[in-house]
């Protein structure tokens, strides 16, 4: 995809802006990574475990009358893993330390998937010139 570069770009600018994030990817809603910035997790594993989980989300939401899917927050032992929608057809997805401050998180990552959002939609709607 011709967005994958400013899709990480996106990715950096966020683990620049909130203290003690150790990893985000962005992938497809099906579960393929179209950008990371994750040295610590296997990303293919984590984008087809996100696929997975927003499928249950997506469920969930739609039995309890909640709208659309937004957002998914797992917090463990460790710290968080943290899902948002980008759009229709992206999904981001953040690893955070335990001290994170998890507003400060979903503030920064909610502005970071609508700008994925739009650079996945554009590059869906361009021409593929080849």
């Amino acid at each position: 995809m011709a967005a994958e570069p400013e899709v990480l770009d996106e990715l950096r600018r966020l683990r620049a802006r909130v203290p003690h994030l150790t990893g985000a990817l962005a992938a497809s809603t099906d579960g393929l990574v179209l950008a990371q910035d994750a040295a610590s997790v296997e990303a293919e594993g984590v984008a087809a475990l996100t696929a997975a989980a927003l499928g249950v989300a997506l469920r969930m939401a739609d039995a309890t009358g909640r709208g659309d899917f937004r957002e998914l927050l797992v917090r463990g032992e460790q710290g968080y893993i943290a899902t948002y929608a980008a759009g229709s057809a992206a999904i981001l997805t953040v690893l955070a330390g335990a001290r994170t401050n998890v507003g400060r998180l979903h503030m920064e990552a909610r502005r970071s998937s609508a700008r994925i959002a739009e650079l996945v939609d554009e590059a869906l709607d361009r021409p593929d010139i080849t």
